[in-house]
């Protein structure tokens, strides 16, 4: 495993080589589809330095590109992430910080790989949303999670999609606005929580997950 400083994101030979690595494990799919794929994986990373201690201390890291670093394996996959320094607690300054890193790898990924940036954007929105319930539910206070997921967006800005979430089986799941495109890979189904399918199917599927 490979520490990088997250300023990588920003460099367009680190990231072509990142989406070179991508086609090793998803298949030779196109540069838009192993860009979203990657962007999926990696803005989750990004954000959980950030979000985690936020949940369960109440005072988050610095989610900046400069603070935090990446571990990298062989393969291409980004691990995990660990921010340098504290930032505090105020939401409107985690959002702007978060702003900062966020867009600067929506507009690195969009040019490098074609991906269009709303739906980079609503990538972003469920990967905040995601790592904010798990986090929550780490914490063992799920609650607490699911009501920053509205703040945090919007405090990142109106450019992201509002964050959504449904209750199946008392369970509470993101109602995901992105695609990750991991079925056009050819190597892979649908997520179960994948935003093109019909209403019904993904209600079942669910279900069947999650009771």
């Amino acid at each position: 495993m490979t520490a990088v400083p997250a300023t990588a994101i920003t460099d367009r030979d680190w990231l072509s080589a990142q989406l070179r690595l991508a086609a090793g494990l998803y298949g030779e799919a196109g540069p838009v589809v192993l860009g979203t794929i990657w962007w999926y994986s990696v803005s989750a990373v990004l954000v959980t330095p950030a979000l985690d201690p936020l949940v369960a201390t109440g005072r988050a890291m610095d989610p900046a590109l400069e603070a935090v670093t990446l571990d990298v394996v062989p393969d291409g996959r980004v691990l995990d992430a660990r921010s340098s320094r504290p930032l505090g607690s105020d939401v409107d300054e985690i959002g702007k910080a978060l702003a900062g890193s966020l867009d600067a790898g929506i507009a690195a990924v969009a040019e490098v790989s074609g991906a269009g940036t709303r739906a980079l954007c609503a990538i972003a929105t469920d990967s905040i949303a995601n790592v904010l319930l798990w986090a929550g539910k780490a914490a063992g206070d799920v609650a607490r999670g699911v009501a920053l997921a509205e703040p945090v967006v919007a405090a990142v800005g109106d450019h992201l999609p509002r964050p959504r979430f449904v209750e199946v089986g008392g369970t509470p799941v993101v109602r995901r606005a992105s695609c990750c495109l991991i079925y056009r890979t050819g190597g892979a189904p649908k997520c179960v929580s994948c935003p093109r399918q019909t209403p019904s199917e993904r209600a079942q599927r669910l279900r069947m997950t999650f009771g």
